[in-house]
Formats: structure tokens, sequence, C-alpha cells
């Protein structure tokens, strides 16, 4: 058995699909299974990881644990590491973070956030694999009630370059590392990033040929850019150290990593071939 977290979620909803086809048994823990839509052949269970629950019954029998910090919580993740030991969980494959290891030359939020799970799950003595991302493709998605509205992106810093990881991608690592039967991913830390160097104006382009639409790109000021964010609800930290992270990706070559295809054997996604998966999504 195979616990999921944040089954509904881009990466999860794909993990749950992919560890099903594997012929693996697979638990989708979600805070509201009757809205889920997850296949009839996961075993969709109810989770509240704010409720102050017991969670060993959660992982009863699993041998393997997924966790995604962005579904869990701080505490509901430090608390479900604890129930994994104390259930007999084998493996725990964490979705962490690229920003973990920025922290000795320039101090993350995210990092921050991501590296006391790393060393609490370190801790445990359990088989462990880190899967850590670099920028999603899927952050794409905030612009698309702009380009579904007026065909066009406001965004700061149009030059910034960066290598955009498809989630599906994402999925399929960490489903081979969830399903490891030889250790070959016990250890193991898998950074993730696509292979091709895209500026933020270069992404609304292939986004527009992906929907058969000519789409503009307006760049705006620094300090609009972060109201705008801190309107839709995003930290001002957050949003702060996002537009440090663009102003220094300003014409700079983006870390960038084959692990995909050595993992799984086969090339990387493109951000085109992502553009066209979320098509819908954009029209």
């Amino acid at each position: 058995m195979i616990v999921v977290t944040g089954a509904t979620g881009g990466i999860g909803r794909r993990l749950v699909d992919q560890l099903l086809a594997e012929g693996a048994p697979v638990r989708a823990l979600t805070r509201n299974p009757a809205n889920a839509g997850l296949p009839i052949a996961a075993q969709t269970v109810r989770a509240d990881f704010t409720a102050g629950q017991p969670l060993e019954p959660l992982l009863e029998g699993a041998e393997a644990l997924y966790l995604n910090l962005a579904a869990t919580g701080e505490q509901g993740t430090q608390a479900l590491i604890r129930a994994a030991g104390n259930a007999g969980v084998r493996r725990i494959v964490f979705n962490s973070a690229m920003a973990v290891t920025g922290l000795a030359g320039r101090p993350s939020l995210i990092g921050q956030l991501h590296v006391p799970v790393e060393e609490a799950i370190r801790a445990t003595g359990l088989e462990w694999c880190f899967i850590r991302g670099g920028m999603y493709a899927t952050n794409s998605l905030n612009w698309a009630p702009a380009i579904r509205a007026t065909g066009t992106v406001h965004a700061p810093y149009g030059q910034a370059v960066v290598a955009p990881v498809h989630e599906a991608d994402v999925a399929d690592v960490t489903a081979r590392a969830l399903l490891d039967r030889d250790g070959t991913h016990n250890g193991t830390v898998h950074t993730l990033t696509g292979t091709q160097p895209l500026t933020v104006a270069q992404q609304v382009e292939q986004i527009g040929q992906a929907i058969g639409r000519e789409l503009s790109f307006v760049e705006v000021g620094e300090e609009d850019a972060l109201e705008a964010q801190v309107a839709h609800g995003v930290p001002r930290p957050l949003a702060a150290e996002l537009l440090r992270f663009l102003a220094a990706s300003v014409g700079a070559v983006p870390e960038m990593t084959d692990t995909i295809e050595q993992v799984t054997g086969r090339p990387a996604r493109s951000y085109a071939d992502w553009a066209r998966d979320h098509a819908a999504d954009f029209r």
C-alpha cells in the first residue's frame, strides 16, 4: 500500500494514476473525498491534518508514504513523519524543493520550510528519497484568467530565464521512487528541472501557440507586481522572494538537470508539451 497526500493536486492526481497503472494499491488522502474525483480503484480517505486526529490509522498497512508539504502543512507533515515511524512505514518520498540548496548563499523562505522536513525524515531511520523540483510550469496557470479575458499577460522581468518542469515528469520520477524494489532511490535526492531555458515572455508566446491565439506580454514594475501578488493572497515576504529570484534570473543560465531522463529513460517533457496539455485552462 502506498499512501499519497495531496492526492487531488497537480502532482498528486497524476501520481495516483501512475501508481494504479503499475498495479500498486493506493490510499489517497484528501480533505473532501466526496468531491475528490479520484479513481474508484484508489482507496480514498478523509484526512484533516489540522484537527489533531491520530494519524497512524491513515498509514496502517502502508509500505510507502508520499509527502507534500503544501497539502499537509508544517505541523501536519511533522506529525505524519512521526506516525510513519510508529505505523511501520518503510519508505518516505518527500516533495521538497530546489530552494533548500540556496540557504547558505541566499536565504530562501521556501527552503526554510522544506529543510526541517528533510531533516526530520532523515532522523527516522526509514528509507527516504527527496524530490527537489525547480520552477513548476504550473505557475503559469496564474496567467490563465488574464489570457482568457484579454489575451495579455502583465508580469515583471519578462527576460528572466527559467527551466520550467512539467508536473507529470515530477509524478513519474516520484512513482519510481515509491515503487523502488532494489534500493536504487534510497537516500537519493532527485533535482528536477526542465531542459529548455525560456524567458517569461517566451513562455507566454508558447501558450499562445498551444491555443492558436496571439498573446501579448506587458512588463510591469516590481512594486506593481508585488502588490498584485499580495492582493491575490500571496504572503508579502514570499512574493518579494519570488521577485528577487526573477530579477536574478534576467539574462542568466538556469540550473538544468537530466535527472528526469536518467530516472524514466525518456527526455523530460518540454514547456510546449505542458502548454498543449493545459490548453483548455487558457481558452
